[in-house]
Parts: C-alpha cells; sequence; structure tokens
C-alpha cells in the first residue's frame, strides 16, 4: 500500500516535481533537491503536449467530472488541471445510456448536453465551455497508452508526451465481449459503455423487430424495459436461475419477472450460448444455445459485465482478487503520486473490512471528491463507504408504471421480503440478528433516506416481527425503532 501522504512543488514554468514526505521533511526546499533529479524535471516546457501539468486525470467518466468539480472548489483548477479522455465528449453521466437516452425519439429521450456531470447529484452541468471557464485543459479522443513512473511522463494513442505532477487515473470499465469466432463482432450486436455505443444501438432499434437482450444484470433489465417502449419483440436470456441474482433473492426476482412479462418481454433462463448467427445480409440473425435451441432476432444486446480498464498502468499495481488497481483508504496506489478512482479501484470497503471494487456512479463520485480533497488539504479520513445500488426502468411517456428500487448494505443472511409489488416491496437482510442490507421498490423519499441509516448502523432486529409485518409501512417502522432501542 502506499506510504505517507506526497507533496507537490510547481514552478513558473509550468511543470511540478513531485516530491515524497518523510517523517522528519515536510517541507521541500529547491536547494534540498538532488540536482540531477532537479535537471531532469526541468526539461524544456515546449517537449510536453499539456500546459496544465500540475494534476493530470486520465478518463472521462463520472469520477473524472466529479474530481474536477472538486478541484475546482479548491481553487487549484485553473492553469493547474489537465484531463485526458478517449472520448470526444466532456464528462458525462454514464447511467442515462442505459436508461433515458434509449428512449424513442417520441418519448422525451435524454441527450447530450443534459447529462454531463454534474446533473446526477444536482451539480452544476460541466459542459465543454465549463472546462475552459474553469482553466482546465481538455485532451480529447486520444487515450492514454503507456506511463513512465520515473518522469512522470504519460504517452497517448497519437503519440503526445504528457508530464504530470500528480496522476489521478479514472478510467472506468470496458464491456466484456463475446469472441469474435462466436459473432461477438456481427453487424447488430451491440455493447453499451460509451455515448456513440448507444448511438449505434438507437440506430439499430429504429429498424429492429426483435430484440435479444443477453444477461440478466442491470445492463439487460435496464436495456429491455427501454425496449418495451419501441414495441419491439423482445428476449431476455441469461445463465442464472432468475434475474440480478447478485442482489436479488428468487422470490424478489419472481416479482420483477412478472412486470416484465406483463409487458411482453420474455425469459431464457439457465441458457448459455453457444454461437450468433449471421444471416445472407452478414448480420446477426439468430441466437444459438447450447440446447441446440436458437432464437431469431436482428439486434443483439450484451450486457453480461465490465472489467477495469487497468492498461496501461497494471504496473502501478493490480488487485488479483477484485482486479483494479489497488488504493489505500484515501484512494493512493503504492507508487508516490500515483492515484485511482472510481470502477477501476480496489479499495479498503472499511465498514465490512475487505478490499472491494464497485462499479456505480456512487462510489464513483464519493470516491473522486475523497481524493481530491485528500490531495488538496489535511484531509487524512480514510474512504468509509455504504455500498449504495439502484435501478430506474419503464420511466418513459406512457408507461403503465415506472419502476424504481434502492439498495443499501450487504445482502448477506438471511432475506425476509415484506410487501407484494403491489404497490412496494421491500427486502431486509439479517445476519447474526443484526440488520445488514435492505432494499426498497416504490418507496417514499422519507422512506428511501431510512435506508443508509439503517445499513451503517446495523441494529439488532426481531426477525419474527419484520416477517409478521402486514405491510412495508410497518416494517420500516420495526426497522427504525430498532435504531433506538438501547
Amino acid at each position: 500500500m502506499a506510504g505517507s501522504m506526497p507533496n507537490t512543488m510547481s514552478f513558473k514554468q509550468g511543470l511540478s516535481l513531485w516530491c515524497p514526505h518523510s517523517a522528519s521533511l515536510n517541507r521541500v526546499s529547491r536547494s534540498s533537491i538532488p540536482s540531477r533529479s532537479f535537471r531532469r524535471c526541468f526539461a524544456t516546457a515546449s517537449s510536453f503536449a499539456n500546459e496544465n501539468r500540475e494534476y493530470v486525470v486520465v478518463g472521462g467518466g463520472n469520477a473524472a467530472g466529479y474530481a474536477a468539480r472538486t478541484f475546482v472548489e479548491h481553487g487549484q483548477a485553473n492553469g493547474k488541471l489537465c484531463i485526458v479522455t478517449k472520448e470526444p465528449y466532456a464528462p458525462y453521466e454514464r447511467p442515462a445510456l442505459t436508461k433515458a437516452y434509449l428512449f424513442p425519439l417520441d418519448k422525451k429521450p435524454a441527450r447530450l448536453p443534459g447529462f454531463h456531470t454534474c446533473v446526477g447529484s444536482g451539480g452544476e452541468r460541466q459542459t465543454p465551455d465549463w472546462y475552459k471557464e474553469q482553466g482546465i485543459e481538455m485532451l480529447y479522443e486520444d487515450p492514454v497508452t503507456g506511463v513512465d513512473i520515473e518522469k512522470q511522463t504519460l504517452t497517448t494513442s497519437s503519440g503526445k508526451l504528457l508530464k504530470y505532477g500528480a496522476l489521478i487515473i479514472a478510467t472506468g470499465c470496458t464491456a466484456s465481449r463475446f469472441p469474435e469466432k462466436i459473432g461477438g463482432n456481427l453487424p447488430g450486436v451491440h455493447y453499451i459503455r460509451d455515448v456513440a455505443d448507444a448511438d449505434s444501438l438507437i440506430s439499430s432499434l429504429g429498424k429492429a423487430k426483435k430484440l435479444v437482450v443477453v444477461g440478466g444484470g442491470y445492463i439487460g433489465m435496464e436495456v429491455a424495459a427501454a425496449a418495451v417502449a419501441w414495441k419491439l419483440d423482445t428476449t431476455i436470456i441469461f445463465p442464472e436461475e432468475h434475474l440480478l441474482s447478485r442482489l436479488f433473492t428468487p422470490s424478489l426476482a419472481q416479482k420483477y419477472e412478472q412486470l416484465y412479462q406483463d409487458n411482453g418481454v420474455k425469459f431464457v433462463k439457465g441458457a448459455k450460448i453457444k454461437h450468433l448467427e449471421s444471416g445472407s445480409d452478414g448480420r446477426v440473425a439468430a441466437v444459438k444455445l447450447e440446447d441446440g435451441s436458437s432464437i431469431e432476432t436482428d439486434t443483439v444486446v450484451i450486457g453480461i459485465g465490465a472489467k477495469p480498464a487497468v492498461s496501461p498502468f497494471d504496473m502501478v499495481g493490480i488487485n488479483n482478487t477484485v482486479g483494479g488497481i489497488e488504493v489505500d483508504g484515501m484512494f493512493r496506489t503504492s507508487i508516490p503520486g500515483i492515484f485511482a478512482i472510481g470502477d477501476v479501484a480496489a479499495f479498503p470497503l472499511k465498514i465490512y473490512n475487505r478490499i472491494a471494487r464497485v462499479e456505480h456512479v456512487d462510489h464513483a463520485r464519493k470516491s473522486a471528491q475523497h481524493c481530491v480533497k485528500s490531495l488538496l488539504t489535511a484531509h487524512t479520513h480514510t474512504y468509509d463507504y455504504l455500498p449504495y445500488f439502484y435501478s430506474r426502468v419503464f420511466e418513459y411517456e406512457g408507461s403503465s408504471r415506472k419502476v424504481w428500487w434502492q439498495f443499501f448494505g450487504d445482502n448477506v443472511g438471511e432475506a425476509v421480503e415484506v410487501g407484494n409489488f403491489d404497490p412496494k416491496v421491500a427486502t431486509f437482510w439479517i445476519d447474526s440478528g443484526k440488520l445488514k442490507g435492505v432494499l426498497l421498490e416504490s418507496g417514499s423519499p422519507e422512506e428511501f433516506q431510512l435506508l443508509p441509516k439503517l445499513a451503517r448502523s446495523q441494529p439488532s432486529v426481531d426477525k419474527a416481527k419484520l416477517q409478521n409485518a402486514s405491510s412495508v409501512e410497518e416494517a420500516l417502522e420495526i426497522a427504525q425503532a430498532s435504531l433506538t432501542a438501547v
């Protein structure tokens, strides 16, 4: 893990020299710097493509956008911050891509600049002009391909050489793909990680008749719900026995599956795909299953998970258990001056005493803010994250029922389900008599605000009382009372 918090020195040339603290050295003077390293750091300004070299963020998603906002809040962005992204867009709220972005044109779909960060948390919309106004240097459509830790430089796809004082890696994830040999790259086969992916899918949906969604997780559920608005013949295929098996209990999943079936969506559960078949025009035409059956289709969306985008930063230190770049509670890697945030960070999940990697917008936002505060101030608190997940589906105009659930905590132990999904349902996870996690569908704002309090406090609860609750409201009252019980 990383050692003590490093410090940055700035110089008029716009370069910076990264100088780690030691127990006896809290300040570094120019005279104390070895002459050889001093000369090396003072390469000519023209040899680097980025003018703003103090802080460099690599990535263009939520974490990068929220990091930028935190630099601005601390007065450290103007002329000091450079963001390098492979996309042509300023950082945006990526969850929109599988939700409102996929609505048909007559259902008021989301479009940029409507969901640039930080609107997802009620903050200012950070358009490209915002970055210019804040003095933040943006390098678009030029992914980083290499890093030289000793020289503190980055190389990009176009051949640019970038200098950094402090480097924040916010590269997120890439979609897991089907191999080309089983049809993973056929025309009509889609993956969703960025705006270009979503635009390509929308183009297909406009001409499609039959859609197959591979995967029963968040992506699969959200894409299938959006497809209902397009009035497509939609089938979800997944190898598990029920939807969202990482979180939903079989009973809870059955309620959601019924909602989807009521909207015309079909399920093929416990199925493994052998390959995707192409038609005479070369486009995907069918999904062939290992049991020999075949499902005709003209459009396929693959939503089978994602992988942390650690290349070219694997030498910084990868956690082989959860994947991602290993960091401490302030998002420092083992290399002084290099940090990792968001989906790509393998961080200590303090509340449950384990190393975790969380792929969720809430963590992307909070990890970015925590990291930058730790970098710029005397803030030394360990990141204390409470896992939080949510989904919103069927939210388009004319939908018979809009669905929004939230989950906080850990889904361990025995699950107690209350309510019949009409109008709402709640699930409580109890382990060794303590409430560890809670999920609520269709709750009120006040009820949703109670969930993180319950999950973080982990109060002792009477399981029998919860099981006998006649309504979700009564169950939540029982759980809330446990917070104040002596």
